[in-house]
């Protein structure tokens, strides 16, 4: 199931990011997508036993949450850690 969920959450990421441009909350929920994405996929290449895949899916939901990059102006959003971002140099 896990071999599924994973990629399937990575194309429909994927796929939001190609229909509109997004709002930050979009972007922080793509993050978070994202994130919980590769840190599944990261924990089944490893063959983790299931605490520990959900520990990486967490951890990566929660980093994949905390920065977003604009790849067109080189710039990150981070996370203030109250709901509001700043934008700096990545």
């Amino acid at each position: 199931m896990k071999k599924i969920i994973a990629p399937m959450l990575l194309v429909s990421a994927t796929a939001i990011t190609a229909c509109q441009p997004l709002s930050p909350q979009d972007r922080s929920n793509l993050g978070l997508v994202g994130g919980a994405g590769a840190g599944l996929l990261l924990a089944d290449a490893f063959d983790a036993n299931p605490a520990w895949t959900v520990l990486a899916t967490v951890g990566g939901a929660a980093i994949g949450t905390q920065v977003a990059r604009n790849t067109q102006t080189g710039q990150c959003a981070y996370s203030n850690g109250d709901g509001t971002y700043y934008v700096a140099a990545c």
